[in-house]
């Protein structure tokens, strides 16, 4: 557990140092381990970097881990973000939500399928309208990357956004998600959902082997008041 979690570590500062961040993450707040994965708070300014660039990021990192080791299992890592005003030890309730979102079952199910993937990515609502209604620079990774669904965990239910990157929505099994309804959901993810052009059904992932060591648990909070 300890040489799992110093990997993630690892991967997670040279995913952050490739996109530019690798001071933010030395500055990060309330940083600890959970036995098989990370959790640190950032300034939520970065967000816009985190959601856009980070994944691809971390995916291209993840592809060398495998290279340089191949004698360990794959690592895949699952990533939450969520945004919210936390005191210096971290403490409150954006952080307990983002546990919740990290222990989606859509979640887990997506890393579990799709072929070839070793990130997936759930944000919060609140990150996905601060992100791309905010018109700061997001590199290649759009809206439209990320599929809309009901992230349950224990009592939590709330309206969540998933990311794999490089994959095309259009090759899932849309009875993975569950989406709110129209007149349920939010004025801003209305609008959202009422553009969606995604098949409402194709064709299943494809499931990865026994070896990889799934499910590893990565997470990042913004926070306000740095």
């Amino acid at each position: 557990m300890q040489e799992i979690n110093a990997d993630i570590q690892r991967v997670l500062a040279q995913a952050l140092s490739a996109i530019g961040l690798s001071a933010r993450w030395e500055q990060r707040a309330f940083p600890q381990h959970t036995g098989d994965g990370y959790v640190a708070g950032l300034d939520p300014e970065v967000l816009p970097a985190l959601v856009g660039c980070f994944p691809g990021a971390l995916s291209d990192v993840l592809h060398d881990y495998k290279r340089q080791h191949p004698g360990k299992s794959v690592l895949q890592l699952r990533v939450s973000v969520h945004v919210g005003p936390l005191p210096s030890s971290g403490l409150g309730v954006p952080m307990v939500e983002t546990h919740r979102l990290l222990d989606d079952q859509t979640l887990r199910d997506l890393l579990a399928k799709a072929k070839r993937a070793n990130t997936v990515m759930i944000i919060s609502q609140r990150v996905y309208e601060d992100v791309f209604q905010s018109g700061l620079e997001t590199g290649s990774t759009v809206a439209e990357d990320f599929a809309q669904n009901i992230a349950r965990a224990k009592k939590f239910a709330q309206p969540a956004w998933l990311h794999v990157p490089g994959l095309d929505w259009g090759l899932a099994d849309r009875s993975l998600f569950e989406v709110p309804e129209e007149n349920s959901a939010p004025p801003s993810m209305q609008r959202t959902h009422s553009t969606d052009s995604s098949p409402t059904s194709a064709p299943s992932f494809v499931q990865y082997g026994e070896r990889n060591f799934q499910g590893q648990n990565q997470y990042f909070n913004g926070m306000g008041g740095l």
